[in-house]
């Protein structure tokens, strides 16, 4: 049996934090082989040890039988591992193939790669025009660019990371007739992924991983996504369950807004229409770069709107700011974790009282009350798993899941009238996705109105009894899900008529 990539008793520790304890794993040649662990689990730090970006401080590993210890990028890129990140690393104001000579090494811009492109494009079904510009292009049209880039170093393993959080099921379904051909032409994969369904289709092999240590190794396909997350958590997950679904009345609507986007690559907004009731859990489905930011501008006071657009509890609010809403009992979670929903150099403390009106009891006078503060931090670090050692540490220290859990409980608790959540559990592990999951049903069966905008349509089905698809700016009537159902819902994602 042939192994691409042994690792073997990795330890790497930050401080008293154990982030990998022991671990050993084998990647086989043309496999797809899964990484698989909750928010804090391990997994960024072992991927940066095999990338080169960390040296662990125990263990060793063997790249195809000989000792490997790449101590750069560089120098893994140069022994033929190759990675697909999260977040794309493009310039959108430069074609495909600028970007693609800017990312490889020893390579100027004034050589063509235009044949070579289109030659990986072929093979791997990775349809991209060289000469277009990339803020033209899709998402899924971004992750090709990002994936023949890697190709053009001919990988022998290539790192997927979340590589379908933002994919519609088609161009899911094109991702993984490419990764089974590369896998076929000898590639070993290995993919990151939350979304366990997916994980269980493709992957052949999959490493679970724990609070830094190795738990389990299985076939996905001989277990449940329940098992799998269970798996992945230590205990048993909770069913999804609306206990009290008493619809009220009318709280918040949305009347003809239209906008033109001030972003040279945004999405201009056409005569969106939206009502919510008390109690009621909406969902807005879509591909990223359809209008979803600039829509979330409007609807958290970020932009200004036209009078008598948005109205909320009886009051126009178009000219109110992002603290005004907030006063009115009306918070958001947006989508951009570091910048925009919390600061990346204050701690979590800090982030907390920013979001607070006076009127909250963490000021007197003109004071903070620390203590206060904190204890508010605490209560959302305990409700939501969130993995740190103290509300003192900087936001940009915890994982992106761990930051997420914090910015969703942080508005939860105040148990407002309306909350906008953009991607509520992106980046986040499955338990603690249920967790969230929940705390917004038992919001929503409390009185509140939950309008969720996500690009993950399984989360969207699981949650909202409305539901519309936000494309090229324009909103859709809600889907019939008895009568069109998931159908409908993936041909408006792609650009399908409103209504």
């Amino acid at each position: 049996m042939k192994y691409q990539l042994e690792i073997s008793n990795i330890t790497k520790s930050y401080g008293d934090l154990k982030a990998n304890d022991d671990v050993s794993l084998s990647i086989k040649s043309s496999s797809i082989h899964a990484l698989l662990g909750e928010n804090g689990a391990g997994k960024s730090t072992l991927v940066k040890i095999i990338y080169g970006s960390l040296m662990p401080d125990v263990g060793q590993m063997k790249w195809a039988g000989e000792k490997y210890s790449p101590k750069s990028p560089f120098e893994a890129r140069e022994n033929g591992i190759a990675m697909v990140f999260q977040h794309f690393s493009l310039f959108e104001s430069l074609t495909v193939e600028e970007n693609i000579i800017l990312g490889l090494d020893k390579v100027g811009l004034n050589e063509n790669f235009k044949d070579e492109i289109l030659k990986y494009s072929k093979q791997y079904g990775l349809d991209v025009n060289p000469q277009q510009v990339v803020g033209d292009l899709s998402v899924g049209e971004r992750q090709r660019v990002e994936i023949i880039r890697c190709l053009i170093q001919n990988p022998k393993l290539l790192i997927m990371d979340e590589p379908t959080s933002v994919l519609t099921p088609q161009e899911v379904s094109d991702l993984f007739v490419t990764l089974n051909k590369l896998a076929d032409d000898g590639c070993a994969i290995l993919y990151i992924s939350h979304k366990l369904e997916e994980v269980r289709e493709i992957c052949s092999e999959a490493t679970i991983l724990r609070g830094g240590k190795l738990v389990q190794s299985c076939i996905p396909q001989e277990h449940t996504q329940k098992e799998l997350a269970e798996m992945m958590i230590g205990k048993k997950l909770t069913e999804l369950a609306r206990s009290n679904i008493n619809i009220g009345s009318d709280i918040f609507s949305i009347k003809n807004l239209s906008r033109k986007s001030d972003d040279m690559y945004g999405v201009h907004l056409h005569d969106i229409s939206l009502t919510m009731k008390q109690g009621s859990i909406v969902g807005i489905a879509g591909v990223a770069g359809n209008g979803q930011d600039e829509l979330m501008e409007l609807l958290i006071g970020e932009k200004p709107s036209e009078d008598n657009v948005l109205t909320f509890d009886g009051e126009d609010i178009g000219s109110l700011n992002s603290h005004e809403r907030r006063q009115l009992s009306m918070f958001f979670v947006p989508e951009e974790r570091l910048g925009h929903g919390a600061v990346p150099d204050m701690t979590l403390d800090e982030n907390m009282l920013l979001s607070r009106p006076e009127s909250e009891g963490m000021t007197s006078n003109g004071v903070i009350d620390w203590k206060a503060v904190s204890s508010f931090s605490e209560q959302v670090i305990s409700d939501f798993d969130v993995q740190t050692p103290s509300s003192r540490m900087l936001a940009k220290s915890l994982s992106g899941g761990n930051l997420q859990k914090f910015m969703v409980g942080r508005e939860l608790i105040r148990k407002p009238k309306l909350i906008i959540v953009a991607q509520p559990t992106w980046g986040v592990d499955a338990g603690s996705a249920n967790n969230i999951h929940q705390s917004l049903i038992s919001l929503a069966d409390q009185g509140s109105a939950v309008l969720i905008i996500s690009q993950d349509l399984d989360e969207i089905l699981s949650l909202c009894e409305q539901i519309h698809v936000l494309s090229e700016g324009s909103l859709s009537d809600a889907v019939d899900m008895k009568k069109d159902g998931l159908e409908k819902i993936s041909q408006l994602m792609v650009g399908g008529q409103k209504s």
